[in-house]
C-alpha cells in the first residue's frame, strides 16, 4: 500500500465514485464498515488519512477517535480523522472537533480538496500538523464543506477537465498545478493572466462565456491560486433550485422557519467561511433574492431564513453566467446595482471554435486521460480524425470535446481513433451489423409477420440492444445510485435539467417502480 492511502469508514456503495477519482489522482483507498475492520486495516496498511461517517450500524465515530487517542498516548503513530456527513450541523461538528477529529466536512466529497490535505507521495506515512488557521478566518464550531458538483467519478473527473487541467511545472501534487488551464491561444492566455493577477485579492469576479467553456474550472483556478486555497470552495447552481429553496441553500435556515425545517441548517455562505463561493448561472436568480445577495456583498453579513441574528461572513464571491448579462440588465431581469457589484473583475471566456489549435491540444489531453483511465494504452488520431477535429464548429465547446473524446477512446478499443469513432447525431456506430440481421421475409409475408407495436425480440437479441426507453431508465437509475440519490448531481451527470429528471422519476413511480 502507498503512504497516500486513505481509509473510509462508510457504506461501500456511497464512496465508490470518489474511489475512482482518487485512483486517477494516484491515491489508494480502502473501506471499512466498523471499528474492528478499521483497526485491522490500519495494522496492515500505512494510512495517511481516515474519513469516517458519524455513525454506521453497530459503529460510532466516537469509538474510533477514542481508540486512536489511546494508541497515540502509547506512542503509536495514528492518522488524522475527518468526519464527513450528508447533513451535519455546527453542534455535531464542534463535538467531533473536541473529541480529536481534524475536521468536519459535508458531502459531496471532492478529490481536489482531499488531495490538498494529503501529503505528497514522498512524504511520511502520516500527515504533518497543519498550520493554525488565521483567527479571522475561523468561526467556533464552523462546519467545513467541499460541497461542489463533483462528488462522483465523472463529476470529479470533469472538475479537472472542464477546460483542460494539467500538471504544471510545479508537479502533480501542486494545487495550482492540478488546476492549470490548457490553452495556448492568446485569448485564453489573456484571461489566465488576469485571473492570476486578481487571484490573491478579495475582489468579486464575474466569469462569462458560452456553456461548456470551463467557467467553473476558471473559478477553481482563481481559488487555488489565492491565499484562500486551503479553505473551502463551495459551488451552487442558481438555476437548479426554485427561489424559496435557493435562499435557504445560500443563507441557511433556523428550525421551524418553514414546513419541513426540522433542524437548523447552515447555508453555503457559512460553509464557505474563509474560502470562496461560486454562484453558478447567477442570472437565473430571482430579483427578490438578488436584493438580499447585494446586501451580503456590501455588508458581509447574512440572515438565516427565520433567524433573528445577523451573522458575519468572510467569503470571496465568484459568479458565472452564459448569458449576455448587460442585455439581461437592460431587460430588467437582473439588478443593475448587483451587476456592478459582481463585475469588479470581468472574465470573458472564448468559445472553443475561437481557440484555433487549442482544439487538438485539448483533444490529445482528453484522449490520454481516458485511455489511461480505461487501460487502453497510448492512442493516436488518424489524419482524417485530426482534420475533422480542426474543422468542426464545437457548439458544445470544451464539454462537448471532452465527451466526444471519451466516446472515441471506448469505441477505438486501443487502436487509432478514426472519424467514425466520434459518432455524431445521425451517424452509424461504425460497426457492420448486417451479418446479425435475420434474412428478409418474402414480400407477401411481411404484413402478416411484422408486429405493429415493437421490434421482434430476436432482432433485439441479434443486435444486442434494448428499447430506448429502457436504456434511458437504466441510465437514470444508475446515475442516482452513483450520486447516492442526489438529484442535482444526477441531472448534471445525465446532461438534463432537474425538472426533467423529476418528471421521469414520477413516470417510473406510476409504472410501479420504487425510486428515490
Amino acid at each position: 500500500m502507498s503512504e497516500r492511502t486513505i481509509l473510509f469508514l462508510a457504506e461501500p456503495q456511497s464512496v465508490s465514485g470518489i474511489f475512482s477519482a482518487l485512483r486517477d489522482a494516484g491515491v489508494q483507498a480502502g473501506v471499512a464498515d466498523g471499528l474492528t475492520s478499521a483497526l485491522t486495516f490500519l495494522k496492515r496498511s500505512p494510512t495517511a488519512l481516515i474519513f469516517s461517517r458519524p455513525a454506521l450500524p453497530g459503529y460510532a465515530a466516537e469509538a474510533l477517535l477514542s481508540r486512536l487517542a489511546e494508541l497515540s498516548g502509547n506512542g503509536e503513530a495514528t492518522p488524522p480523522v475527518i468526519i464527513f456527513s450528508r447533513a451535519g450541523n455546527a453542534e455535531e461538528a464542534q463535538k467531533f472537533l473536541e473529541l480529536g477529529a481534524r475536521d468536519y466536512w459535508l458531502e459531496p466529497l471532492a478529490w481536489e480538496k482531499i488531495c490538498l490535505v494529503l501529503p505528497p507521495a514522498s512524504a511520511a506515512d502520516t500527515l504533518e500538523p497543519e498550520p493554525a488557521p488565521r483567527p479571522e478566518r475561523r468561526a467556533a464550531g464552523r462546519v467545513l464543506s467541499n460541497a461542489s458538483a463533483h462528488g462522483v467519478s465523472r463529476l470529479a473527473s470533469n472538475a479537472s477537465l472542464a477546460s483542460g487541467a494539467a500538471a504544471s511545472s510545479s508537479g502533480p501534487e501542486s494545487a495550482a498545478g492540478r488546476f492549470a488551464i490548457i490553452g495556448r491561444h492568446p485569448a485564453v492566455q489573456r484571461v489566465l493572466a488576469l485571473a492570476r493577477q486578481v487571484a490573491r485579492s478579495k475582489a468579486t469576479v464575474l466569469i462569462s462565456g458560452p456553456s461548456g467553456t470551463g467557467k467553473e474550472m476558471f473559478a477553481r483556478f482563481i481559488h487555488h491560486n489565492s491565499d484562500r486555497a486551503r479553505e473551502p470552495f463551495v459551488a451552487i447552481n442558481c438555476a437548479a433550485l426554485p427561489e424559496h429553496l435557493l435562499e435557504s441553500e445560500l443563507f441557511g435556515h433556523e428550525k421551524g422557519a418553514f414546513t419541513g425545517a426540522i433542524h437548523r441548517k447552515l447555508g453555503k455562505f457559512e460553509l464557505a467561511q474563509g474560502g470562496t463561493i461560486l454562484l453558478d448561472e447567477i442570472t437565473e436568480m430571482d430579483l427578490a433574492l438578488q436584493a438580499k445577495l447585494l446586501r451580503v456583498l456590501q455588508e458581509g453579513e447574512i440572515d438565516r431564513v427565520g433567524g433573528v441574528e445577523t451573522i458575519g461572513v468572510d467569503v470571496r464571491v465568484l459568479a458565472t453566467t452564459n448569458r449576455d448579462i448587460e442585455q439581461t440588465v437592460r431587460e430588467g431581469k437582473f439588478r443593475q446595482d448587483l451587476f456592478y457589484r459582481l463585475n469588479v473583475i470581468p472574465l470573458r471566456l472564448p468559445a472553443l471554435s475561437e481557440r484555433g489549435e487549442d482544439v487538438l491540444l485539448l483533444a490529445d489531453y482528453f484522449v490520454g486521460k481516458y485511455a489511461a483511465a480505461y487501460g487502453m494504452g497510448v492512442q493516436v488520431f488518424a489524419e482524417e480524425a485530426r482534420a475533422w477535429l480542426a474543422s468542426y464548429e464545437w457548439p458544445g465547446n470544451v464539454r462537448e470535446l471532452q465527451n466526444l473524446m471519451e466516446r472515441a477512446v471506448l469505441l477505438a478499443q486501443g487502436g487509432p481513433i478514426q472519424q467514425r469513432h466520434f459518432l455524431l447525431d445521425g451517424d452509424t456506430w461504425g460497426i457492420d451489423v448486417t451479418e446479425a440481421l435475420p434474412e428478409p421475409l418474402p414480400t407477401g409475408q411481411m404484413e402478416a409477420a411484422a408486429p405493429a407495436a415493437s421490434p421482434p425480440a430476436n432482432l433485439r437479441d441479434a443486435l444486442s440492444v434494448m428499447p430506448l426507453h429502457e436504456m434511458e431508465k437504466q441510465l437514470i437509475l444508475k446515475s442516482l445510485d452513483e450520486t447516492s440519490g442526489n438529484r442535482t448531481l444526477a441531472a448534471q451527470l445525465l446532461g438534463i435539467s432537474v425538472r426533467t429528471l423529476r418528471n421521469k422519476l414520477n413516470e417510473y413511480r406510476e409504472q410501479g417502480l420504487e425510486v428515490a
